[in-house]
């Protein structure tokens, strides 16, 4: 008797749900669509297998993932109707499947509908789960109405966990705590007062309340009377309610005319569930009335109608775990793309920070190289690259020579470095100790110990200053090619003389010229301002 009742309530408050979901796709549909929406609302409770066809037919023609998933959701709940489970659950996990803009609500509704039918099938655990995550999604909604929507379907699903356990205190106070958001509701629901009215009547009932229990059955069979809509799934929950009242008060004779009419209804919907709950209530009745004939007779029918319970169920809770098995698989493979994701971003920031750090190394690296090469400029511009009578630490001599000899030696260079003859390419050691008319030894050691060099860089130096003298005098030597301005100083090639060139003044040759430039366009700029200031 327990068992049924449970099996009553949660049915109860499942369609409960189903009938508020639906009312809030309608408004998202175009009329044509809208006005099957309308259809499905009147034969979902009347005739739920056209108003399967309905949904197949919507499914088929949505137009987005989310109108998809509503649909999906629909024609959950209409299996729902039927009491077939393991069809239900395969339309609800098709509703959220691989729908990345699923909007909070139909998240709700969806992970409300999972609970109650897993919680159906003794799969406690998972519809807990569900409940809980539900209850997250809910926090999430931000448009006040549908909060306050998705509030009344947590709080009936809540209910339906409490009177699952035959705890009808906290089913009580679980409603009661949310009499306001449901007081709300119902001006623009009909609906919703009218599966709120059943629901208590079932609440007092199980709490022994007969006398409430009574009147909210009443109430709920005059509100069906004056209904535009037939709602034949709601009578069946009115008039089980109203037989178990007058079960109570032992009058039954009309329990049973009640039951036998919520019966019919229930073979139409082909619900085992609810045949198996009325079956058994008709049985306990004509037993109390003594009629051992009808009482077998409902009995026997009640042990077929179990049996195909248990081989439904069987199935419906395979297909269960299959769904969820599948679900938490294509979860997991979710949070490894997403965690790949995040590597792959992780590994992409890391290079860009990475080539960040070389390109600003690289901006350091060239400023300190360009700031190198204006000192060296400034250094090349300012003084004399030959620097005469260096300071040199005493080493043994290797050639002695006279001093009178040395003298004579020191003011011919001197003379020679201030002549142009050392920008002839055939310069060499002896041909200029031949002009001297000293040996090569003796030239080599003078050059050697005053210049701290040897010939041919003493020669070179001399060479790289008379072209920074040249450009730096006249202005058309820095339109000339490196070429001209190698063989212009004594280089054989335009490379010996880049080379030898950035080796004694730390900068390129072009780069010298580039600064020269710039140089002079500054200098001009500064007279220019000057000449207008006076």
């Amino acid at each position: 008797m327990e068992y049924n009742r449970v099996r009553f309530n949660f049915l109860i408050l499942l369609f409960f749900a189903i009938v508020l979901s639906s009312n809030s796709i309608v408004a998202q549909m175009p009329s044509k669509q809208q006005s099957l929406f309308d259809e499905f609302e009147e034969l979902v409770h009347s005739k739920p297998n056209e108003a399967l066809k309905i949904g197949l037919h919507l499914l088929k023609n949505s137009s987005s993932d989310n109108e998809s998933a509503e649909i999906n959701l629909l024609i959950a709940e209409i299996y729902k109707v039927k009491g077939d489970y393991s069809n239900a659950l395969i339309y609800l996990y098709a509703a959220d499947k691989g729908v990345s803009d699923l909007s909070n609500m139909n998240s709700v509704r969806i992970l409300l509908a999972k609970s109650a039918i897993l919680r159906s099938l003794y799969l406690d655990e998972k519809s807990e789960s569900y409940f809980e995550e539900a209850t997250q999604k809910a926090i999430n909604i931000k448009e006040k109405d549908e909060k306050d929507l998705a509030t009344i379907f947590l709080t009936l699903e809540k209910a339906a966990m409490y009177i699952n356990r035959q705890n009808y205190k906290a089913a009580l106070k679980t409603v009661e705590n949310k009499s306001k958001e449901f007081e709300i509701a119902m001006k623009d629901s009909p609906d919703l007062d009218l599966w709120l009215t059943i629901n208590l009547g079932k609440i007092y009932s199980g709490l022994g309340d007969f006398e409430k229990s009574n009147r909210y059955f009443s109430k709920a069979q005059h509100l069906l009377d004056n209904s535009n809509k037939k709602n034949q799934f709601a009578e069946i929950f009115v008039l089980n309610g109203l037989a178990g009242v007058n079960f109570h008060n032992k009058n039954y004779q009309k329990g049973i005319v009640l039951l036998s009419k919520a019966l019919q209804i229930a073979q139409k919907f082909d619900n085992l569930y609810l045949m198996e709950t009325i079956s058994k209530q008709l049985a306990i009745n004509y037993l109390a009335l003594n009629d051992k004939a009808n009482y077998k007779w409902y009995n026997a029918n009640l042990l077929k109608i179990s049996t195909q319970i248990e081989n439904s169920e069987q199935e419906s809770v395979n297909t269960a775990y299959n769904l969820i098995t599948k679900e938490d698989e294509n979860n997991y493979a979710a949070k490894k793309q997403n965690y790949s994701i995040q590597f792959y971003i992780a590994i992409a920031l890391f290079i860009l920070v990475l080539i960040g750090c070389v390109v600003f190394w690289l901006k350091f690296h060239w400023k300190k190289k360009r700031l190198r090469e204006i000192i060296n400029y400034l250094e090349v511009t300012r003084n004399n690259l030959v620097s005469r009578y260096t300071e040199k630490k005493e080493t043994s001599k290797k050639v002695f020579i006279p001093q009178e000899t040395e003298q004579a030696l020191l003011n011919k260079l001197k003379r020679f470095e201030n002549s142009i003859r050392y920008t002839n390419n055939d310069i060499s050691l002896a041909v200029l100790s031949g002009q001297f008319e000293t040996n090569t030894k003796y030239l080599s050691e003078i050059i050697n110990k005053h210049y701290n060099v040897n010939f041919n860089t003493y020669i070179n130096k001399l060479r790289i200053n008379y072209i920074v003298e040249k450009l730096k005098s006249d202005p058309n030597f820095m339109n000339y090619k490196i070429s001209y301005l190698a063989e212009t100083c004594g280089f054989s090639s335009h490379s010996s003389f880049a080379t030898v060139f950035k080796s004694i003044t730390g900068i390129a040759p072009i780069t010298f010229i580039e600064l020269l430039k710039n140089e002079k366009e500054i200098g001009n700029q500064i007279n220019s301002h000057h000449e207008v200031a006076h």
